[in-house]
Formats: structure tokens, C-alpha cells, sequence
């Protein structure tokens, strides 16, 4: 009998040590894509076959040849850890109970590429200790990227992940499982993540799940039909106090422009849906944000992590340069507390804390965008960017 009472002790223990019992608030980090897949695959300790299907590059390898060409030479193989560097830190400091990422690849050994995209990205399996080095316990999966190798490998990636401990949101082996939340509990509070992905991304509307068919959790418009069917999947699962999350992978690539639609979506699934944060992904580079209703819209949070290095074409965006979100929700209400964001520059496959000049680039241009929703950000001692919450 001593023996279990002092087993429930320990853990009643170690829980109070890491969440209050009564949370007032909860801490979430959030950052866009985070492609560990093709070239970063290359430099890992089990890369995959290099062979690749696109229009000029045959090979893997090449990416890191333009990495390395870029910013020097990258010494192989990288540990997991090596491409989150400076972030770690930034992570441990913080103790987010919740650490959600868009994961753009694929994680699999499948040879079948599908044949109607002309970028693949994957992952070998024994790599996925990539992931998990940085602590990541969710990943939105309703992306441009993640059937890139077909059903056999958005198979694997599933079964990698749940192997690995590691929830996964917006796909599924049909549609029951694509529309599903992860959900946490942080002591008496659930907070429940969802994940949706728009065509006007990328995605195919072919790769949407059915009943009878894996996919994603795929929308084709910000139509009153798509908020209603969203409206439906959080409902099944929401119960009274829980805090909702939406990631989702919308719009296109490259440009600020947040359009009237895309907004008025927003809003609807903030005021209709009753959604808390919605974690937006898919543009290369950071975009504007906005606090509606006390609840946040991140409507592009940007690359984190990728092997586009060398890549010339969108210097103007600075797609080099990626944020760490690290967002205080107010546990009653899901209203945002504050949001602190670490900026951060990829360099040889990693994140390092950006230059005095970069985090100059960065916070006007956050500042000029978040003008739009007037918001203000302001930076830190730290050297962090604050957002100013009135």
C-alpha cells in the first residue's frame, strides 16, 4: 500500500511541477513549415533514396550543394537536434504545454511518387527522431506535401508519428480519423487542435478523405457550406470550457495581401465556430497578424525550417528568416494573454537567432502589416518582438 501511495505521489509531483493544478493560462508555441524531408533528409543519419521526380533537380543531394554553396559547408551526418539549434532554447525556457508544428513532408520509404505534382518532399522513418529531439506533440498534416508519395506513404507517416508519440491532426486513414482533434489536457482544461487544409494552397481536392479512403481534411472555398461542415467536425468533440485551435494550411506561397474572403472566413470561425487561435500556414515568409474578438488569427506564420537556401527568385521576402510563436491563452476563456515572438534565420539546415539587422528587417515588416489589423509590435530586451496588446 506504501508503495502505490507514494507512486501517486510522485506523479501528482511531477505534475503540479511542470501545470498549475488550477491553470490561469496556457502556454503554446506555434511556427509554420517544417520540412525536414529531400535535402535535410540528405544530411540526416538514415537519408532516403535521392532520387527525385522534378522538372531540373534529379537529386536530393543537389539542395544541400545549394545549401552549401549559400552558407558554407555542412558537416554530415547533422544529430536530430542540429537543425533546431538556437531554438531549443528558446523552447526549454518557455515550457510550452503544446508544441505544434505544419509538418511538410512526407515520412516514408515508398519509391511511388504521385505523378501529378511536380515537388515531392519525404522523410526516411528512422529520422523522425528529428521531430522528437525538440519535444514537437502535434503536427498538422493537412498540407500541400504530406501525400507526395502516395497512399502507401501518408500510410507510414501516420504510423511513424503514432509510433513516435506524436499526435498528428488533419489527415487520417479516412475521413473520420482526418477530422479529428488532438486533444490535451492540462489539468482540468482540454484544449483541442484541428487541422484543415484549403485547396487554393496546393492541395489536390483529390487527396480529401472519405469513409472509405485516407486523405486529408480538405476544404475548396471559405463558402458558408465549408464554415458549417467545420463547424460540425469541432462540435462533435467540443464540450463546454475547452480551448479549440485551428491550423490551416491556406492561400498561396508568397505576398502580404490577406484578402476580404480570407479574413471574413476568419472571423466566422472565430465568432460561429468558436474557434481560439487560428494557427495559419503556407506562405514561405511571416504575413500579418490579427487579434479579433481577444482571440488570435496567425495568417501565415512562415517556413521555420527547410533546404530552399540558394534558392534565388523571392530575395525581396526574406523566406530566409522564420518566428517562433510562443502564445499565453487565458485558460477560462482561450482570450490571448500576450504573444512573444523569437525571430530566427535558417542557415546550413538550422535556425540561429537572427542578426541585429535581420530583426530589424523583421520587425518593420511586422509592424507594417500588423498596422493593417492596428497592432503594434514592439521588441524586447531580449531581443524577442512584443506584441502590443491594449
Amino acid at each position: 500500500m506504501v508503495k502505490y501511495l507514494k507512486i501517486i505521489l510522485a506523479v501528482l509531483m511531477f505534475t503540479s511541477a511542470n501545470y498549475p493544478a488550477n491553470p490561469t493560462e496556457i502556454t503554446l508555441f506555434l511556427c509554420g513549415d517544417v520540412m525536414t524531408g529531400r535535402g535535410i533528409d540528405q544530411v540526416l543519419p538514415h537519408p532516403s533514396n535521392p532520387v527525385l521526380y522534378e522538372s531540373f533537380v534529379k537529386d536530393a543531394k543537389d539542395y544541400v550543394r545549394i545549401a552549401e554553396h549559400k552558407n558554407g559547408k555542412i558537416s554530415k551526418p547533422i544529430s536530430y537536434t542540429y537543425i533546431w539549434r538556437d531554438a531549443l532554447q528558446e523552447i526549454e525556457k518557455r515550457n510550452p504545454a503544446i508544441k505544434l508544428i505544419n509538418l511538410e513532408t512526407s515520412i516514408t520509404k515508398n519509391e511511388a511518387n504521385w505523378k501529378h505534382k511536380g515537388i515531392h518532399y519525404k522523410m526516411h522513418p528512422q529520422n523522425i527522431k528529428v521531430i522528437t529531439a525538440a519535444n514537437i506533440n502535434c503536427c498538422s498534416l493537412a498540407n500541400n506535401h504530406t501525400l507526395d508519395w502516395e497512399y502507401d506513404g501518408l500510410t507510414e507517416t501516420l504510423e511513424t508519428l503514432q509510433k513516435s508519440g506524436i499526435k498528428y491532426i488533419g489527415a487520417g486513414k479516412d475521413i473520420e480519423e482526418a477530422t479529428a482533434p488532438a486533444i490535451f489536457t492540462i489539468e482540468n482544461r482540454r484544449v483541442l487542435i484541428f487541422g484543415v487544409g484549403m485547396t487554393n494552397s496546393g492541395i489536390p481536392s483529390s487527396w480529401k478523405a472519405t469513409k472509405d479512403k485516407s486523405g486529408l481534411n480538405v476544404f475548396r472555398d471559405y463558402s458558408d457550406n465549408t464554415i458549417n461542415t467545420i463547424a460540425n467536425q469541432i462540435n462533435q468533440f467540443k464540450r463546454e470550457g475547452d480551448i479549440v485551435v485551428l491550423s490551416i494550411h491556406w492561400e498561396g506561397n508568397w505576398g502580404y495581401e490577406i484578402s476580404d474572403s480570407q479574413k471574413e472566413f476568419a472571423h466566422q470561425l472565430i465568432d460561429k465556430n468558436g474557434v481560439d487561435v487560428i494557427h495559419g500556414h503556407s506562405s514561405h515568409h511571416a504575413k500579418g497578424l490579427e487579434v479579433y474578438n481577444n482571440k488570435l488569427i496567425l495568417y501565415g506564420c512562415g517556413d521555420f525550417i527547410n533546404d530552399y537556401e540558394g534558392i534565388s527568385g523571392y530575395e525581396a521576402y526574406r523566406d530566409d528568416l522564420s518566428l517562433m510563436y510562443f502564445l499565453k491563452l487565458d485558460a477560462k476563456t482561450g482570450n490571448l494573454q500576450s504573444l512573444e515572438m523569437v525571430p530566427m534565420q535558417i542557415k546550413k539546415f538550422q535556425v540561429v537567432k537572427a542578426s541585429k539587422k535581420d530583426r530589424k528587417w523583421l520587425l518593420n515588416m511586422l509592424n507594417r502589416e500588423c498596422a493593417k489589423f492596428g497592432l503594434s509590435v514592439k521588441e524586447s530586451d531580449q531581443h524577442t518582438f512584443v506584441l502590443q496588446l491594449e
